[in-house]
């Protein structure tokens, strides 16, 4: 996994202010919320899994469920078995579609409604007064999908020969390297084991329901990726890595250790892979056997017995599937406001509703100038905190909003949105709106000679061109509000060019620093505190300075040293991890805000209109409505092992 990759899995909080709930505070002894208890009935399962214990192949029911398999109340009741789940992603850089849609299995997760820590690998948790030691109780006789037994020796084995093991990991997890001193992970027994901080890890839990924890999957069949690991056979890495055409340790673990690439790899999701990643046009799952969660009258999940994703890199071609009614659910790439009243009108032909989704974003759109690029002459420019407010002036989000988003939305700069009434702050939303001679009043001062053509020139005589880099098929209608922005920013003698890439260019370039501007969507309007990436330097993924994000994420080891302010932010959320008072978590926050607001570090377009998502008619178990966020994984987080299908 590359190194962005990996800092994807990276700390992470929500504030929950909006959903009327707290943070989870260590206690001595932290117990989850019970399950509904099943009813006293016979365990059911999958015809299809009935017959392959009558013809042998499988043992009963009983023997591959654990002694107390998690119970579930699905959205719309019991279920029935059967039928296939279709969807639609682009390729291999689109494998987070299946992390979200069955990866969501971590050692605990968000209720459904996002108001409370449940059990889900873990039956049981303790966490220390000083937020220093946690120990986990793995549910008794859970298996993998081959019907090995899970002990912590895959918890072991994770952390020691993965987690620990250089050559596959460059960086912590910032959500287990607090304060940069790490965790120690011990087996206390078979069914126990032990997270042991330096220093207070006051986030810790939290960080363990989000789909940063998910990805950095903290558990790994050993039995099986023994086989496979360097340390263990070397033999056979040479012998894949030959096969696979490639000398990149990192990039060979990730087809192995991978559920979406690795056919063979035992896993604890739902569905289980059959047809990979990267084989065909399509990528094809069927139910897990030993699938450890039941619903309240005893009947083994999931309900759907296949999983179907095809491949598609046009999103048009997504559309016209759903509107032949042959995309089930879906909402990633496809559900834009130009295609809602296209959807609105073909609902009833291809059989299929609209679901209303819970925005957690702040921003259609946040304009990342890149201050840690290359060009020298570049990098001090768009350091410039003058004129970044001076090109912010320049955009009339106004006509933007009127013209690409219907209407919809209102003028927003990279802020929290009005729901996080805590953090909320009126006047860095809308700071340094359009104002075409403030723009120009600004620009003079900084870029006071221009060409020929009218276009303004770099401080070294070159004429300055600045190119906008989109990602194809992400964002809504980015190409039209960059074109949109193109013009304005040309009318303050900026001249401007985009161009739409492949996500894996654009990652590369993002994370090497080559990159000079961008979009991407505004995470962190709600529930931000775990991942305030558009308010300070946070890992890798922060846009506008991914390297100052290296920096912070190995405490100095790689990246590029920041400038004094986001060095403080970075001081002030080193405490906010390390404490878990609540109140003085809030108060480090606004602290950190304070300083985003004052530096312009990015800036915004509009907040986003109401989402939706596409869900066949026949489709049952949907949650009427769900958040969209990575934070609360959707739509694993809303318990998809309960979705059915009834005629």
């Amino acid at each position: 996994m590359h190194l962005s990759r990996r800092i994807l899995a990276l700390a992470v909080i929500v504030s929950l202010a909006l959903f009327g709930c707290t943070a989870s505070k260590p206690a001595p002894k932290t117990e989850p919320t019970p399950a509904p208890a099943a009813k006293e009935a016979k365990a059911k399962e999958s015809p299809i899994l009935t017959k392959l214990v009558a013809d042998g192949k499988l043992p009963k029911l009983e023997e591959r469920l654990p002694k107390e398999p998690l119970v579930l109340k699905g959205a719309e009741g019991i279920g029935v078995y059967g039928g296939t789940w279709r969807t639609a992603m682009k390729g291999a850089a689109d494998a987070y579609l299946l992390d979200r849609i069955m990866g969501y299995e971590n050692y605990v997760r968000w209720s459904e409604d996002w108001s409370k820590i449940e059990p889900n690998i873990m039956s049981k948790w303790e966490g220390s007064p000083d937020a220093k030691i946690y120990k986990f109780t793995i549910r008794e006789g859970l298996k993998w999908s081959d019907g090995k037994p899970f002990t912590a020796d895959d918890i072991i084995f994770w952390y020691e020969d993965v987690l620990m093991y250089t050559d596959l990991t460059k960086a912590l997890p910032g959500f287990l390297n607090p304060g940069g001193k790490g965790v120690k992970v011990t087996k206390i027994d078979a069914r126990t084991v032990q997270f042991a901080f330096e220093v207070p890890n006051g986030l810790f839990l939290q960080n363990l329901c989000t789909g940063p924890a998910l990805l950095a999957r903290m558990y790994r069949p050993a039995h099986y990726l023994k086989t496979v690991h360097p340390k263990y056979n070397q033999a056979a890495v040479d012998a894949k890595m030959k096969e696979l055409g490639s000398k990149d340790l990192i990039a060979y673990w990730d087809v192995v250790a991978s559920p979406w690439f690795n056919p063979e790899l035992p896993t604890l999701n739902a569905w289980i892979v059959k047809s990979p990643m990267g084989k065909n046009d399509k990528v094809t799952l069927e139910r897990n056997p030993y699938y450890w969660k039941v619903d309240t009258e005893g009947n083994q999940l999931p309900y759907i017995d296949y999983f179907q994703s095809e491949i598609h890199q046009d999103t048009n071609t997504m559309v016209l599937k759903i509107l032949a009614g042959e995309i089930d659910m879906q909402d990633r790439h496809i559900a834009t406001l130009s295609n809602k009243s296209v959807f609105a009108d073909g609902a009833q032909k291809g059989n299929f509703r609209l679901h209303p989704m819970v925005m957690t974003s702040m921003n259609t759109a946040v304009i990342s100038f890149n201050l840690n690029q290359k060009d020298p002459v570049l990098r001090e420019l768009f350091q410039n905190k003058n004129f970044r407010i001076a090109v912010s002036h320049a955009i009339d989000r106004k006509k933007i909003i009127d013209t690409v988003f219907v209407s919809q939305g209102e003028p927003w700069q990279v802020a929290p949105r009005r729901e996080e009434a805590k953090y909320f702050d009126e006047q860095m939303a809308k700071q340094y709106e359009f104002d075409t001679a403030k723009a120009n009043q600004l620009l003079d001062q900084i870029l006071p000679k221009k060409g020929a053509n009218g276009m303004r020139l770099r401080p070294d005589g070159k004429p300055l061109s600045i190119t906008l880099e989109l990602v194809n098929g992400m964002g809504d209608g980015w190409a039209d509000v960059a074109e949109l922005v193109k013009k304005n920013w040309a009318a303050a003698g900026i001249d401007m060019n985009f161009k739409i890439e492949d996500r894996a260019l654009w990652d590369k370039r993002k994370d090497s620093g080559e990159m000079e501007v961008t979009f991407w969507v505004g995470d962190g309007g709600v529930g931000f505190t775990l991942e305030p990436r558009y308010y300070m330097p946070f890992y890798g993924n922060t846009e506008w300075a991914p390297l100052w994000g290296y920096w912070f994420a190995t405490n100095g080891k790689q990246g590029e040293e920041p400038s004094a302010p986001a060095k403080k932010q970075m001081d002030l959320y080193r405490q906010l991890e390390q404490t878990s008072d609540l109140a003085k978590q809030d108060q480090l926050m606004k602290d950190i805000l304070k300083i985003a607001k004052d530096e312009f570090w990015a800036m915004g377009i509009s907040l986003p209109a109401q989402g939706y998502g596409i869900a066949k008619n026949d489709l049952k178990g949907v949650p009427k409505t769900m958040f969209n966020s990575w934070t609360w994984p959707h739509p694993g987080a809303s318990q998809t092992s309960t979705y059915y299908f009834k005629k």
